[in-house]
This record gives C-alpha cells, structure tokens and sequence, in this order.
C-alpha cells in the first residue's frame, strides 16, 4: 500500500470535520442506551399497551437527545398508521400578505398538534394534486375551495385519510366579507357603493364572491348594486377606477383586500382627492401596512390565530375519524376602524 497524500496545507482532521455528519439510527440509540431497537420504538412512539420501566424510558430519551436522533418520515408514519404530512391546495392565485400570514399561522397550529403542512400551488398544472399526495405521503388535503367527487376520490386513492375544503357551498366566508363591508359603509350613510375588483384572475373567484356579498348588503338596504371598477396594484390603474366611481356618484368602495384598497388611495391622490371626504375606503384582512395609509385603513380581518387552531382541531379530528366543523364559516371578521372611512 503506498504512502497516504495528504492535501497541502489542510490537516486530516479537517478534512474530517468538512463531512456532513452521518445521521443517527434507531439501532445508534439502542445502542447507546443498552436496549433493543423494538424498546426504543415502543418508547419514541410512545407505543399504547406497553409498560416500559421509568429508568429505560429515560436512557432512551437521553439517548435520542444526546445523537440528535429524529426518525424518517417513513418510520413515524409506520408506527402512527399514518404520516404527519397536511397537504395545502392553493389556487393560482398571488400569495399576498394576508394568505401568507394564515399559512404561517395554520403550520404553527398544525405543529402543535405534531402535523406538518406542505403546500401546493394546484393552479400550477406541473402535476395534479393526487400525484403530489402520494409524492409527500400526505394523510390530509385541505384547499381553499371544495374537491369535487373525482378529485376527492382520487386522493383518497392516493392516500389520504382525510380531504376537506376550508369553506362549503352553505358556509360560505368570503361572501361575508362582502356584505359587512358594505354594511359599514350603508351604515356610515353612503347610498352609492363601489367595489373595487382585483384583475388578477386568479383572486377573480374569491373577489367575486364578496361583491355577492356587498350587492346584497345593498339590496336589503334598498339601494342599487355595487359599481364594480377592476384595478391592479399601480397608481394609474386605479385611478382610472377611481374616475369611474366619481363620475357614477360612489361616496364609498369596499376593496376587495387590503392591497387594493392601498392602490384606490394612490389613485385618489392622483386626482386629488383625499378619504374618507371625497371618497371612503374599506378593505379587508388588516395588514401590517394598512395602518401606515394616508390616512390609516379601515378593514376588516379574521383572527388568524383562533381561525388557525380551529382549522387544525378540525383537521385532527378528521384524521381521528371525527366529523369536523367549517372553522371559516364559525369566525366572523371583526372590524378595524381607521380614518379611511
């Protein structure tokens, strides 16, 4: 055998510590705490039925903290029936402020419950949902919109124990959003309303339904239907909007969110025009920039956190074979009252 060739200048031992730690097994915490790899399942997976002394259980849990053990996905779903994995369909749609802030709160509150979310942009079309339930092994599916027959089938086929949508055809939130917005501003003595809708296409579904809910508000007050002007998020966008509403009488807009509620007061300044004297505004979901507006947003938000933790109660249950309530449909949105309107 020849001589060892060292690298010039780089010591052994370094070389050494450059590699990536090799990951601990069940059998390295066996080993360490002097048991069998089936005690250490039967305690990490805090096993029903079995009676392990108080001294063994601390060896191996002294042991899986000491060599940093966490066991493969594969392994926990074996011992559970069923993975940890919450799969997460979400429509193509932009991922504003407001969804960003519910997912966050939706992972933390399915944690707790030892669940882990992945999410999927459905509207993608890179592959079909079913196929990324199987991919992630996922044992529940939740989307922001209900799973016809086929698709519900097919993700039961492909795994999952549980499907549900956030919201059904007879609960339904979003069209809630509408009607209180409009509400507050019937309220506030505007007869004229105007609805400010996004062009992405893909909030068009969900903005739709709130203006469902805000042309309602106005019927059972006698006046006549939202005047609807479509904007994005660009000053000169929404002052065309902006111009159609006042050439139309509206004294008042319910925005779709907050976003856009933020893009109809840069094109009121565009014409000089300042809320809530020469225009009220309304938007919903309150976030972190609505109250640095000139002047600050009205809103309306969902409590995210209850919201979320009603969603991951609901989600537990029907992996437990429960029979889970509509979270959306339990928390009305509360309103945030600012200087826009």
């Amino acid at each position: 055998m020849g001589p060892t060739v060292r690298k010039p200048g780089v010591p052994c031992c370094e070389r050494a510590m450059d590699r990536p730690a090799k990951r601990a097994t069940s059998a390295d915490v066996a080993r360490v705490a002097g048991v069998s790899r089936t005690t250490v399942s039967f305690v990490l997976n805090d096993k029903p039925g079995q009676t392990i002394p108080a001294e063994t259980r601390r060896r191996v849990l002294e042991a899986a903290r000491s060599l940093a053990y966490q066991p493969h996905s594969s392994a926990r779903a074996l011992a559970a029936g069923r993975s940890d994995i919450v799969l997460l369909s979400l429509p193509a749609m932009p991922i504003g402020a407001g969804i960003s802030r519910f997912i966050e709160e939706l992972a933390t509150a399915l944690a707790e419950h030892g669940l882990t979310l992945v999410t999927h942009l459905s509207g993608a079309q890179v592959r079909p949902l079913p196929a990324v339930c199987a991919s992630v092994n996922a044992s529940a599916v939740i989307g922001f919109e209900p799973f016809d027959a086929d698709t519900a089938r097919a993700l039961h086929g492909a795994g999952a124990v549980f499907v549900f949508p956030f919201r059904t055809a007879d609960a339904d939130p979003m069209r809630s959003v509408g009607r209180l917005q409009a509400a507050y501003l019937i309220g506030r003595g505007h007869r004229r309303i105007g609805y400010a809708m996004p062009l992405s296409r893909g909030l068009r579904a969900m903005a739709e339904d709130r203006l469902d809910g805000a042309a309602e508000a106005c019927a059972e007050a006698g006046i006549d239907a939202p005047v609807v002007a479509s904007t994005d998020l660009e000053a000169a966008t929404a002052a065309r909007a902006v111009s159609e509403w006042t050439a139309r009488s509206v004294t008042g807009v319910c925005a779709f969110n907050d976003e856009t509620a933020i893009a109809v007061l840069a094109g009121m300044r565009t014409h000089g025009l300042a809320a809530p004297a020469d225009l009220a505004v309304v938007g919903m979901d309150d976030i972190p920039t609505a109250r640095l507006t000139v002047p600050p947003l009205t809103t309306f938000a969902f409590a995210l956190a209850d919201l979320s933790r009603r969603q991951a109660k609901a989600i537990v249950a029907g992996l437990a074979g429960g029979v889970p309530s509509a979270p959306l449909a339990a928390i009305a949105p509360r309103l945030v009252e600012r200087a826009s309107a």
